[in-house]
């Protein structure tokens, strides 16, 4: 498995925005499939950016299409969701996921995931 930390996660008002990043070791990610995912107190963590292995193809939640950008950076072994004009239901504990297996789709939902990581707080205030 592959260790993924996510940084970047803090408080902001309505409005603003935040680029969270998501490192990993132990394995490469670039033959795999990236993807966020949220949850908010009392809710089911739900899917939120998810970007395929070859980088040619991203899908994002209904809810945030327009606002978050996904990205990635093999290089780097890093994956990035900026995420901007922030809104209070944005206000969760976000994760980075890594698909399971090498050049599968993108993770949407948690069956999908191989890796996790430990989670970063937004918190958008009103």
């Amino acid at each position: 498995q592959a260790q993924l930390v996510e940084s970047g996660g803090g408080l902001v008002q309505a409005g603003g925005s935040l680029r969270l990043s998501c490192a990993a070791s132990g394995r490469t990610i670039s033959n795999y499939a990236m993807g966020w995912f949220r949850q908010a107190p009392g809710k089911e963590r739900e899917f939120v950016a998810g970007i395929s292995w070859n980088t040619l193809n991203t899908y994002y939640a209904d809810s945030v299409k327009g606002r978050f950008t996904i990205s990635r950076d093999n290089y780097k072994n890093t994956v990035y969701l900026q995420m901007s004009s922030l809104k209070p239901e944005d206000t969760a504990v976000y994760y980075c996921a890594m698909a399971g297996r090498i050049w599968t789709a993108v993770p949407s939902v948690s069956g999908d995931v191989g890796s996790w990581g430990q989670g970063t707080q937004v918190t958008v205030s009103s």
